[in-house]
């Protein structure tokens, strides 16, 4: 898919933007700074915000992620945090609460479902998918049938549950055991897997961040359109870009990084090197906007 750029970390903030491989990335990150005032930067959390980490209640943002947000953010229409997580869990490990200059700063929860304004500080969010709480009680059983075997665990997420098999003797192995199991109990209830980095998502349909970024985009009329992610579930948020460019809005696909999603790299305009390069970008988008 051609030769990538890759940002790479330095703490002088002057330093130049890295420079989409694609004309529509260089198109999107020139609207970007030519009227910021009406852009949209959409971002993931984990892998993105946060490094990957063996155990996701230990994940927290990049050091440096809430200085660059609060330097970047007052400049764009919108900053929005775009999670598989509850949007309160997301808020917690990334500190975003009470920081001057994200003011204005929207988390996405569970894909779009639910949604925390730091305006109000509020999580709003519709009653939940019924085949939640069926696939919540079947699932342990489920794993034992599988023989999933020791290190893989299942992380409660309200509206949706994740199997991680990371801590496996063998992750992949335990990853591709599951997956016909698992798609079986979600068919069964009405809910779909996400698969991503060892983990399989079981979640209602209809809940992805391409939804979420599309409805959030058109409500703001946003005039270009930035997304930042790292795993497979960001795929439909790229979509959603695309689909924005096709219809005349700018936008910039940014891969964070990872051996781990080779695909997410080749679909992305930038790829930069993890969450430090992620932070670095945000800090430089912030800097030359100054």
């Amino acid at each position: 898919m051609g030769t990538h750029t890759t940002d790479t970390h330095t703490t002088d903030p002057w330093h130049p933007l890295p420079t989409p491989r694609t004309r529509a990335g260089r198109d999107g990150l020139a609207a970007l700074l030519a009227q910021p005032g009406t852009a949209l930067v959409g971002l993931d959390f984990d892998g993105t915000l946060a490094p990957i980490v063996a155990d996701p209640e230990q994940a927290r943002a990049h050091p440096g992620a809430v200085p660059a947000l609060a330097a970047l953010a007052p400049r764009l229409a919108s900053v929005a945090v775009i999670t598989g997580r509850p949007p309160e869990v997301a808020v917690r490990y990334g500190g975003f609460d009470g920081v001057p200059g994200l003011e204005h700063l929207t988390v996405l929860g569970h894909y779009g479902a639910e949604r925390w304004d730091a305006a109000t500080g509020e999580v709003t969010a519709p009653p939940p998918h019924p085949g939640v709480a069926a696939v919540r009680a079947e699932l342990p059983g489920v794993l034992r049938r599988a023989g999933a075997g020791e290190g893989t665990w299942i992380e409660e997420k309200g509206r949706a549950l994740a199997v991680h098999t990371r801590r496996a003797a063998d992750p992949q192995a335990a990853f591709e055991a599951l997956r016909t199991p698992l798609a079986d109990l979600a068919a069964r209830h009405g809910l779909i897997v996400e698969p991503g980095r060892m983990v399989l998502e079981l979640r209602p349909p209809g809940m992805d961040k391409g939804v979420a970024l599309l409805d959030h985009a058109r409500t703001l009329r946003a005039g270009c359109v930035v997304y930042a992610g790292d795993d497979l579930g960001d795929l439909p948020a790229f979509a959603a870009v695309e689909e924005l460019r096709a219809e005349g809005t700018p936008g910039l696909l940014v891969c964070s990084g990872s051996t781990e999603v080779t695909e997410l790299a080749e679909r992305a305009d930038l790829v930069v090197d993890g969450p430090e390069g992620v932070v670095d970008l945000l800090g430089t988008l912030a800097a030359q906007l100054g």
